[in-house]
């Protein structure tokens, strides 16, 4: 078994802490996006897409996506429990998941996407895009913190999947992309430092 990864990806960070919360260690097969080696043709048979991470299993399966990564994981690994337990916890997870993704990571990408120098060399950009989806993050922002204003976790009272994911996600809008929240939302800022601080966000 091996994890693709790319050091400064949001989207293999979240693995790598998800893993990193199970204690599981998988080996790391490093893949460089800048010299576009996940377009390699040999790449590109284990994930057509060409995007990071892909988890490559002893029988040559491969998967892809961060979340479908961390859902394998969770039933190899069922302890601690970071997808929910109960009915009503998975649901919550699920729930959060998705307002996550829809309401903030899939803006910072527009951001990055179009409103970037790094990537203005590989697609053609759309300034307007980039100050629309700058504005959505910020909403993003403002629901969560609504959220964990009375959760000690982005689903609840335990730290799930989620945290995972947003913590790659938030990091890479208030670093690379450039649009950071504003740290007048306490309890954001809270729940940031908070997982920032568990060994997990080291991953």
């Amino acid at each position: 078994m091996k994890l693709y990864d790319y050091k400064a990806g949001p989207n293999p960070r979240r693995v790598r802490i998800f893993l990193a919360e199970k204690g599981v260690d998988v080996p790391l097969v490093e893949v460089d996006i800048l010299k576009r080696e996940q377009k390699a043709p040999e790449f590109l048979a284990k994930n057509p897409i060409g995007s990071i991470p892909v988890l490559e299993l002893d029988d040559g399966t491969c998967i892809s996506e961060s979340v479908a990564i961390c859902r394998y994981f969770e039933e190899m690994y069922p302890d601690p429990p970071l997808f929910g337990q109960t009915p009503l916890e998975k649901a919550m997870i699920e729930m959060w998941l998705r307002r996550v993704e829809l309401n903030f990571m899939v803006p910072v990408g527009m951001v990055w996407i179009h409103g970037h120098p790094l990537t203005a060399r590989l697609v053609k950009q759309i300034p307007e895009a980039a100050n629309q989806n700058r504005a959505r993050v910020h909403l993003g922002y403002k629901l969560l913190n609504t959220q964990l204003a009375t959760n000690t976790f982005i689903a609840g009272d335990d730290y799930t999947v989620v945290d995972a994911i947003l913590l790659a996600s938030l990091d890479f809008a208030n670093g690379l992309v450039g649009v950071p929240y504003d740290e007048g939302l306490a309890h954001l800022k809270r729940w940031h430092d908070a997982v920032s601080a568990r060994p997990s966000a080291q991953a």
